[in-house]
């Protein structure tokens, strides 16, 4: 199926290179786009009526219907803040570091089948690396955190870049690990041909069709990508590195203004990706029936961002201890036990 650039440039009146960029451009704006309404809706307003629910209080509910335009007073009050610059903080990497969490996340969705409206296949590009394109770009966000920091000049900063280490470290490779075993299960690296491999049916219980999706064929290799990805994102019990009774604010103690706001946004678009990817991998991407495919896909990115925001209302944090000893010792060899014992089984089924 044609990706969305391509699409676009096949009713734009230039063509060749030229034509090629503008299209790429125009797509990449309308997947920026709608990634960054749905993160603005979920964090300022998203999140605390979800968490009220949770803990039975009162959410946003006096400015605008039902609380929305707290969207908007969040937005004035934070970005008309004064940007303040503590001294001695490492400027360039100082001023990178709410860019780099922000754009790695956004650079994740370029590759991502979102699933087709009015006729558009709404997907920025296809390649055949897809799964490991996002694993990479998602990384990047570790750096930002890093950065954010040692540049701050402030130890609790600093206490916090060296968990954001830690962390990343010990759970990134069960991810990657975990969804290795789906590229078995698919044959493929291609985001597009991971989803398709989920398309058929498993099997026919009392009429009802079971669909194929890898979270119902490895329910196993499901829950540890869920548990690997909350610790990605930073999510209960796995927010050491900003975790504010512990150390302030981690690593983002001294933003303040436009670049708090990227720190705040980057964090919820990558939960967003997060549950891109596990919708792509484990939940048939935007297979559904009725509803189009973007409709489908976005709503089970919102049900992954649900989840997190029950484990951030139920779960209690970890010590940064028992967070790497559940990384090392429990997440790594069950994902490697994952992966050798999915290989044995795509190997029998193969023979």
């Amino acid at each position: 199926m044609p990706t969305l650039p391509e699409q676009i440039g096949g009713v734009l009146p230039i063509g060749g290179p030229l034509g090629e960029f503008v299209a790429g451009l125009i797509g990449a704006a309308l997947i920026g786009t709608l990634m960054m309404t749905m993160t603005a809706l979920a964090g300022p307003w998203a999140k605390r009526k979800i968490t009220a629910a949770f803990t039975d209080r009162i959410a946003v509910n006096r400015i605008g219907p039902f609380g929305l335009l707290i969207i908007v007073a969040d937005a004035v009050r934070l970005l008309s803040k004064e940007l303040i610059v503590p001294e001695g903080v490492d400027r360039p990497a100082w001023d990178l570091a709410p860019l780099v969490l922000a754009s790695s996340a956004l650079l994740g969705f370029a590759v991502i089948p979102m699933g087709s409206i009015l006729g558009l296949n709404v997907q920025l590009a296809d390649p055949e690396a897809g799964l490991a394109y996002v694993f990479a770009v998602a990384s990047i966000a570790s750096l930002g955190l890093v950065m954010a920091g040692y540049a701050s000049n402030n130890k609790f900063s600093f206490l916090g870049g060296l968990r954001a280490v830690a962390q990343n470290l010990a759970y990134e490779i069960p991810l990657v690990l975990t969804g290795v075993s789906v590229v078995l299960f698919a044959g493929t690296l291609q985001l597009s041909e991971i989803v398709a491999a989920q398309q058929e049916t498993l099997v026919t219980l009392g009429g009802v069709a079971i669909p194929s999706w890898f979270a119902i064929v490895n329910p196993f290799a499901f829950v540890l990508f869920v548990i690997a990805n909350l610790a990605e994102v930073g999510r209960n019990p796995f927010d050491i590195p900003e975790a504010p009774t512990e150390i302030v604010a981690g690593y983002q103690t001294e933003y303040s203004s436009v670049y708090f706001v990227l720190l705040y946004l980057g964090e919820f678009i990558h939960i967003f990706l997060g549950g891109a990817i596990i919708t792509t991998l484990f939940l048939g991407g935007p297979a559904g029936p009725v509803l189009p495919g973007l409709v489908w896909f976005l709503i089970k990115i919102w049900l992954v961002f649900l989840f997190t925001q029950w484990a951030r209302s139920a779960l209690p944090r970890v010590r940064i201890d028992q967070l790497i000893e559940i990384g090392w010792k429990g997440m790594l060899v069950l994902a490697f036990a994952n992966l050798v014992l999915t290989a044995v089984i795509v190997g029998v089924i193969s023979a």
